[in-house]
C-alpha cells in the first residue's frame, strides 16, 4: 500500500514540476525561480523557493534535493519567512532535478503532497570556444582555379548533446556581398560564381550555442593567397653524351600564366635511394619550364620530381610532386681506382699462393669491360713489367657503379722470401682508371698488425674497435670478413679506431673478421676475431659414438663437432646425458672437448646416451646411442685363470718340495724296502744255536748258498723236508697269495705268520705296513753229502721285511718244472759249520751267480691246499731232527 502511495506521489510531482510556475490562486503553495533553459558546467547556480497563498508553513520548513540527495544546510540562504535560497556548483554533463520540499505534510498525504513540492530541471552545457587556425584553399579544376573556397579550423571546446555548438563560415569579398555557410563540423565550403582573381577576401568563423557566441580571427588576404595548382605535367629528361654529369629536364605549366604566376621546386636522387637532393630555390625562382641538373655521376640512373606554386612571396600552396621521371646519365672514364685485395693461402713447403681479387671502382662511370694487371717482383732490375689483361664477363645490367661485386684476377705462387707489387686498372667503353696497387712483403718481414682488436653487436650492426700499431706509417686499414665461401672487405682511413661493418651480414652466421694495416701499399699482418651478428640455438646436436668397446664400469664417448654452418652461435659447452632405466644423469664438459669417459657404470647394463650442444641462445640435442657394459672387466677373467693356475702351480711346487724333503718317509710308506735275504738277522732255530742278530752287509752274497736241485730229485728233497716240519696245516699256510717284489705280478698280499708254539700260541699281529713271513726248509744236508754226526734239525729262516713271501718261496711245488731245470734255494749256512761255509765259498768262486728265478702267478689266483696236499708238500724229517721252540718266533 505504501509503495503504491509513493508511486502516486512521484507522478503528481512530475506533473507539477513539469508544468509552468503556478499562478496566483493555484493549489500549489511553492514556487521556484529562476527557470533557465540551460546552465553552464563549471559555474555556480542559485535558485529561490517561495511560499505563496498559505500560512501553513514557513521558510524553516523548507529543504532542497538535488538528484534525490538533500543539499546541505550550509548552502541555504533564508531571505525571509517565505523565501529560501540555495546555491549549488554545476558539474557533470548529465541533466539533474533541483526540488524544493516541505517538512510538514497535511493529514491527507496523497491530496496535499503536491502543494508543498516544486522544482526545476537543470540542462547542462559548455560555452563555445574561439575557433583557431583558420585556413582556406582554392584548388585547380582543369585549367582554371575553382570558385569554391574550402576552409577548416580547430574548435578546442567541448560540447554536450543538449547544448550543441553551431559554426558559421563567413566569406566576404571586399566591396561586395558576404557569403556564409553554417555547420556543426570543423570545416565548410563557400561557392562563388567565379574565382575572384586579384581581389581581396575576408574570411572568419562564428561559433554559437545557448550559452553564447564567439568569433575567430579574420583572414584578409588576396584571393591568390588561397590558390593551390596541379603539379607540372609531361616531365621529360634528356641525356646528352657530351655531358655525362648532367641531365636536362622539361615540363609544362599546369595553369595559364594570366591567372597565376608560378615558381618551381626540383628534387632528384639515385634510383633505389630515398635521399633526395633539392635544387636551390634561387635557381628555379623564375617562371621557367626547363632546367639542367648538374654535378651528377656518370652512368647513374636518377629519379626526378617537380612541383609549383604562386610565385608571389608567401602566397599560395605548393602543388603535389609530379610523377617520377627516370634517366641514366652517359658513361665517362673511371675517375677512381679499382678496389684491389688479396687472399693468401699458406702451403707446407714454404710457399704462399696469393689470389688477387678486386672490385669495380667506386666511380666506374660506366660498365667495366676488363681489368689490366701487372705483376712486378721487388728485386727485379727492370721496373717496367709486362701487363696482362683479364676480361670481365658480365651481363648488361651488371658491372656498373651500382654493382660492385668482386672479380678474381690471378693466382700467384710466391716463395717464402719473395715479395711482389701488383698494379691493376679498370677499363670501360670511354677509357681506363688510375692504377690501384698492392704490395705483398716477404713472409719473414711482414709488418706489424693492429692491437687489441675486439668486436661486438649493437643495434643490429657489428662494431669493431682496435688500437693502431706503434708506428705512424699506416696509410689506411682494410676490414675483411669471411663466412664459408663468401668474402668481402671495406677500407677505412688511417684515423679510424672505431667502425661498423657496412656489408650485408646475415644472422646466425659466423664471420671471421680481420683488420689489415696498410703501410704505403704494403700489407701488414692481420688481427682476427670471430663474431655473430645474432646467435641462436644450434640446428642439430652432435652425433655420439663409442670409442672402441665399453668396459665393465666405463665407456669412452667421442663425437664430432657440429659443422660451422649449423652452429648458429658460439658453442659454450656440451652436456652428456646417459640413462639406465628411469634415472637420467648428466655431465657438462667444455666446448673444446670432443671425447669423454663415463665412469662408475654398472656391469652388464644397457645405457642410452646423447649429447646436447649449447649456445647463449639455447641448446640442441643430438641422436641417441645405446651400448651395454661388459659383464667382466678386461683382464678379470685372465686374472682369475692366472690366479688359479698360479695357485695350482704353488700347490704342485709345494707338493714336490714336500716329496723331496720327505722322500724317505714316502718311500717307506709306499715302497717299503725289500731286505736282502743274505743279510737277514734271523739265525737258525736250533737247540745248539742261540738266536743272534747279525749285522747286515751291503752288496754281499757270501752268506748265501745256492743249491742246485735237479727236477728229478725234487720230490726226494720235499719228502725229506716234510718229515722235518711237522707244522700245523692251518698255521703254516695263508689264505691268500699275492705277487712279486717291487710291484711285480708275483707280489703277495699280507698274511699271518706261523705260530711259534704247538700249544696254540696266538698269531703275530700284522698291519698293512708290516707283514711277517717265514720259510721253513727241512733238509738232511746237501745232496750227495753225508750227513754230519750232529742231529738233524729243521732250519727256519725268518726275515724282517715288510714284503710278503714270493709265491715260489711259499709254495715249493711251484719250483717243479719239466725238463732238467735246476732250482736254486737260498740258504744261510750255520755259523758253526765250517765245512758248509767253505764249500759255499768255493762254489761262489767257481761259478757266476745267476739271477734267481721267481715263479710268477696269475693275479687274483689262489693256492688252496688240502690237508693231504699240505702234508705231501711239507718236507718230512725224522722226529729227532725237530727241536721244539721254547721261546716262540722271534719278533721282526
Amino acid at each position: 500500500m505504501m509503495q503504491r502511495v509513493r508511486v502516486l506521489q512521484l507522478l503528481l510531482f512530475t506533473c507539477f514540476t513539469s508544468a509552468p510556475p503556478a499562478a496566483a490562486g493555484s493549489d500549489n503553495h511553492l514556487l521556484t525561480a529562476p527557470h533557465p533553459e540551460v546552465v553552464e558546467i563549471g559555474t555556480d547556480f542559485t535558485a529561490t523557493c517561495m511560499i505563496i497563498n498559505t500560512a501553513e508553513v514557513t521558510a524553516d520548513d523548507l529543504y532542497w534535493n538535488l538528484s534525490q540527495a538533500t543539499v546541505p544546510k550550509e548552502q541555504y540562504t533564508e531571505i525571509n519567512t517565505t523565501a529560501l535560497n540555495v546555491t549549488i556548483h554545476v558539474s557533470g554533463e548529465k541533466n539533474e532535478w533541483l526540488l524544493c520540499l516541505c517538512k510538514k505534510v497535511s493529514a491527507n498525504v496523497v491530496l496535499n503532497q503536491g502543494k508543498f513540492m516544486h522544482g526545476i530541471i537543470l540542462r547542462k552545457g559548455y560555452r563555445p570556444t574561439k575557433p583557431e587556425n583558420l585556413t582556406c584553399i582554392a584548388l585547380q579544376e582543369e585549367s582554371r582555379i575553382s570558385p569554391t573556397i574550402t576552409c577548416s579550423w580547430v574548435a578546442a571546446g567541448r560540447q554536450t548533446k543538449d547544448v550543441a555548438t553551431t559554426f558559421t563560415l563567413i566569406l566576404k569579398v571586399i566591396n561586395e556581398l558576404s557569403h556564409n555557410m553554417s555547420t556543426e563540423g570543423n570545416s565548410a565550403s563557400v561557392s562563388l560564381s567565379i574565382f575572384p582573381h586579384f581581389m581581396e577576401l575576408e574570411i572568419w568563423v562564428e561559433a554559437k550555442n545557448k550559452l553564447g557566441t564567439i568569433e575567430s580571427e579574420r583572414l584578409r588576404r588576396d584571393a591568390g593567397y588561397f590558390v593551390k595548382t596541379k603539379p607540372p605535367a609531361n616531365i621529360q629528361i634528356i641525356s646528352e653524351n657530351n655531358f655525362p654529369t648532367s641531365l636536362l629536364i622539361n615540363w609544362n605549366r599546369p595553369v595559364e600564366k594570366q591567372y597565376v604566376g608560378l615558381t618551381y621546386e626540383i628534387r632528384f636522387c639515385q634510383d633505389g635511394s630515398h635521399d633526395w637532393v633539392y635544387v636551390p630555390h634561387v635557381d628555379t625562382a623564375k617562371d621557367i619550364q626547363s632546367f639542367r641538373l648538374q654535378n651528377l655521376r656518370p652512368d647513374t640512373v636518377y629519379v626526378t620530381q617537380v612541383r609549383c606554386k604562386n610565385d608571389r612571396e608567401g602566397f599560395g600552396y605548393w602543388s603535389e610532386w609530379s610523377s617520377n621521371a627516370t634517366k641514366r646519365t652517359p658513361e665517362d672514364r673511371p675517375t677512381s681506382k679499382p678496389d684491389l685485395w688479396k687472399i693468401v693461402v699458406e702451403s707446407d713447403v714454404g710457399e704462399r699462393r696469393v689470389q688477387f681479387i678486386c672490385k669495380d671502382p667506386v666511380f666506374a662511370n660506366g660498365r667495366v669491360l676488363r681489368f689490366d694487371m701487372r705483376v712486378q717482383e721487388q728485386k727485379e732490375k727492370v721496373k717496367n713489367g709486362s701487363w696482362e689483361s683479364f676480361p670481365v664477363n658480365r651481363s648488361e645490367a651488371d658491372g656498373r657503379s651500382d654493382h660492385r661485386s668482386s672479380t678474381d684476377l690471378k693466382d700467384i705462387l710466391l716463395a717464402d722470401k719473395k715479395s711482389v707489387k701488383v698494379y691493376v686498372t679498370a677499363v670501360n667503353s670511354v677509357g681506363k682508371s688510375a692504377a690501384a696497387s698492392l704490395f705483398i712483403p716477404e713472409k719473414a718481414h711482414e709488418l706489424a698488425p693492429v692491437e687489441e682488436l675486439r668486436g661486438w653487436v649493437h643495434g643490429g650492426q657489428m662494431w669493431l674497435q682496435w688500437k693502431p700499431p706503434n708506428t705512424e706509417a699506416v696509410t689506411e686499414y682494410v676490414v675483411q670478413w669471411v663466412s664459408g665461401d663468401g668474402m668481402d672487405w671495406q677500407r677505412e682511413n688511417r684515423s679510424t679506431r672505431l667502425t661498423v661493418i657496412k656489408g650485408d651480414l646475415k644472422k646466425f652466421v659466423c664471420y671471421t673478421v680481420s683488420v689489415y694495416p696498410i703501410y704505403s701499399g704494403w700489407t701488414g699482418q692481420a688481427a682476427t676475431v670471430r663474431a655473430f651478428l645474432e646467435q641462436s640455438a644450434p640446428e642439430k646436436g652432435p652425433t655420439v659414438r663409442l670409442n672402441g668397446r665399453p668396459g665393465h664400469n666405463e665407456a669412452e664417448l667421442v663425437w664430432t663437432e657440429i659443422p660451422q654452418s649449423s652452429r648458429r652461435g658460439f658453442i659454450t659447452n656440451y652436456t652428456i646425458f646417459y640413462t639406465s632405466g628411469d634415472d637420467v644423469l648428466s655431465v657438462t664438459v667444455p666446448s673444446n672437448t670432443t671425447s669423454f669417459t663415463l665412469t662408475s657404470l654398472s656391469g652388464n647394463t644397457k645405457y642410452d646416451t646423447w649429447i646436447s650442444a649449447s649456445t647463449i641462445a639455447g641448446s640442441a640435442e643430438g641422436s641417441r646411442h645405446s651400448f651395454t657394459t661388459l659383464k667382466y672387466a678386461p683382464g678379470e677373467i685372465e686374472f682369475i685363470v692366472g690366479g688359479a693356475s698360479f695357485g695350482f702351480l704353488v700347490v704342485v711346487v709345494m707338493t714336490m718340495v714336500i716329496c723331496i724333503s720327505k722322500k724317505d718317509s714316502i718311500k717307506k710308506n709306499f715302497w717299503p724296502q725289500i731286505p736282502n735275504p743274505g743279510e737277514s738277522t734271523i739265525g737258525y732255530w736250533s737247540p745248539d744255536y742261540p738266536l743272534k742278530a747279525e749285522t747286515p752287509k751291503e752288496n754281499c752274497l757270501s752268506g748265501i748258498s745256492v743249491l742246485d736241485v735237479d727236477m728229478c730229485d725234487g720230490k726226494t728233497v720235499f719228502d725229506e723236508d716234510k718229515t722235518s716240519l711237522p707244522l700245523k696245516k692251518d698255521k703254516y699256510l695263508s689264505e691268500e697269495h699275492s705277487s712279486g717284489i717291487g710291484g711285480s705280478s708275483c707280489m703277495s698280499s699280507p698274511r699271518q705268520s706261523v705260530s711259534d708254539s704247538d700249544e696254540g700260541g696266538e698269531l703275530v699281529d700284522t698291519t698293512a705296513s708290516t707283514v711277517q713271513y717265514s720259510s721253513v726248509v727241512a733238509s738232511n744236508g746237501y745232496k750227495g753229502q753225508t750227513p754230519s754226526s750232529q742231529p738233524q734239525s729243521a732250519i727256519f729262516s725268518r726275515s724282517e721285511s715288510t714284503q710278503p713271501l714270493l709265491d715260489c718261496e711259499e709254495n715249493p711245488d711251484m719250483l717243479v718244472q719239466e725238463g732238467s731245470r735246476h732250482q736254486r734255494f737260498l740258504r744261510r749256512p750255520a755259523a758253526n759249520d765250517p765245512a758248509d761255509f767253505n764249500q759255499l765259498l768255493e762254489m761262489e768262486q767257481q761259478e757266476v751267480l745267476e739271477p734267481l728265478d721267481f715263479c710268477p702267478l696269475e693275479e687274483d689266483s689262489e693256492l688252496t691246499l688240502t690237508d693231504e696236499q699240505s702234508a705231501d708238500w711239507l718236507p718230512t724229517a725224522p722226529a729227532s731232527s725237530y727241536m721244539p721252540q721254547l721261546g716262540g718266533y722271534s719278533q721282526q
